[in-house]
């Protein structure tokens, strides 16, 4: 079952229960801190800073909510 099938059922929840859905899939993921590739603290800034520098200079352009979203999706 793909995401596709399962998001339009999960909206069809009262809040409530959306909220212990969504920290339930939140909790599976592990640690957010762990995301960034085992990056320390000091790393992980430096690279905010570098690529928040990137958008700046206009040498990247960053995506919508909603075209990342559109790309993750298969």
């Amino acid at each position: 079952m793909g995401i596709d099938q399962i998001a339009p059922e999960a909206l069809r929840l009262p809040p409530q229960e959306r909220a212990l859905l969504a920290a339930s899939l939140w909790e599976s993921i592990g640690d957010p801190d762990l995301a960034v590739d085992g990056l320390s603290d000091d790393e992980a800034v430096e690279l905010a800073i570098q690529r928040d520098g990137e958008i700046e200079a206009g040498t990247v352009v960053p995506l919508t909510h909603q075209e990342l979203m559109r790309r993750l999706r298969p």
